[in-house]
């Protein structure tokens, strides 16, 4: 079964492109990521599929109902946590559910159930007489993501649901998405973190309003980064990136914090060759070890890939 299936959808503000002919398919039942730098589309593409922006041009079936004929009936089925906090500080976080009850239309007899439901999901069983404006950011989001599956939507789209919050909240936050998930949900997440983009069944890349790639995460790494990967210590990485620039061998180098991260042709057996390089080009305290590519390592060469076809075209118009 298909909960979202995108043809074409493109989005103009005036002569600028945000969303340029983008086209997926969402399974029923899945976690679908939204992957992709800020700025690349992603929360013009929500804003669609939700019936909260008329797209430019392209169509869109959304939990089996027509985006440009049926937008109401979408809006009633899906649950949507936009990536600004949207509800109101000066209630309670109780109050907060109670008004969004109301305007989802849950029957009064079935409101307290759904209501104490969203609580245990969400995790705030014990804060319901909290000031919503006392909250930490990452109860804030957990309140968010309750309001918007009071009504029990068949597909919950999540826009950045962790950004600005900490470590510890962003994983409690993914535990609640994997239980909405096991109940039969479908949820479309966007983010930019890596890590989370891990736990999606399935990944989306979006960069510059286009998507430039699809597959599971497993896979996109795989398939994009073809060869063997390599943690280059020792020399500033700026500098180990410099020397390699040109070499046939190599495919993409490039600086992850201290050190470089180096993608070549061949296979293990290249560490020495590629130390041998480096102490030849002024870097004899290079040390070269295999690593695992990340996915990561496939985004930023991706990204690199992209914007080398843009410049070759003579850049993109947006």
């Amino acid at each position: 079964m298909i909960a979202v299936k995108a043809e074409g959808l493109v989005k103009r503000f005036g002569p600028f492109t945000a969303v340029d002919h983008v086209s997926f398919e969402v399974a029923q039942g899945s976690i679908f990521g939204f992957l992709g730098p800020n700025g690349a589309g992603k929360t013009t593409t929500i804003r669609m599929l939700c019936g909260l922006l008329a797209p430019t041009e392209g169509r869109a079936t959304v939990v089996g109902f027509d985006l440009a004929r049926e937008a109401d009936r979408i809006k009633e089925n899906i649950g949507y946590m936009s990536q600004k906090f949207s509800l109101y500080a000066d209630l309670t976080v109780k109050q907060n559910l109670e008004f969004y009850a109301g305007i989802y239309r849950i029957p009064l007899r079935k409101r307290a159930g759904r209501i104490d439901l969203a609580l245990r999901i969400a995790g705030l069983r014990g804060l319901e007489h909290r000031l919503t404006a006392t909250l930490a950011g990452g109860i804030k989001q957990r309140l968010a993501l309750g309001a918007a599956i009071l009504h029990e939507p068949r597909l919950i789209f999540l826009d950045e649901p962790t950004a600005g919050v900490d470590p510890a909240s962003r994983r409690d936050f993914w535990d609640l998405i994997a239980e909405l998930r096991s109940q039969g949900a479908t949820v479309f997440v966007t983010t930019h973190y890596m890590d989370e983009a891990e736990h999606c069944d399935r990944l989306i890349l979006i960069y510059s309003g286009r998507k430039i790639a699809e597959a599971s995460p497993r896979e996109l790494v795989t398939n994009v980064l073809e060869g063997s990967m390599f943690e280059v210590t020792g020399p500033p990485p700026a500098e180990v990136v410099r020397s390699l620039q040109g070499k046939p061998f190599v495919k993409n180098a490039q600086i992850f914090g201290s050190v470089a991260r180096v993608l070549t042709e061949d296979g293990p057996e290249s560490a020495g060759r590629l130390e041998q390089n480096l102490s030849e080009t002024g870097l004899p305290e290079a040390r070269v070890r295999p690593v695992r590519p990340r996915l990561e390592d496939a985004f930023i060469h991706l990204i690199e890939r992209e914007d080398a076809l843009i410049a070759d075209s003579g850049g993109r118009t947006r």
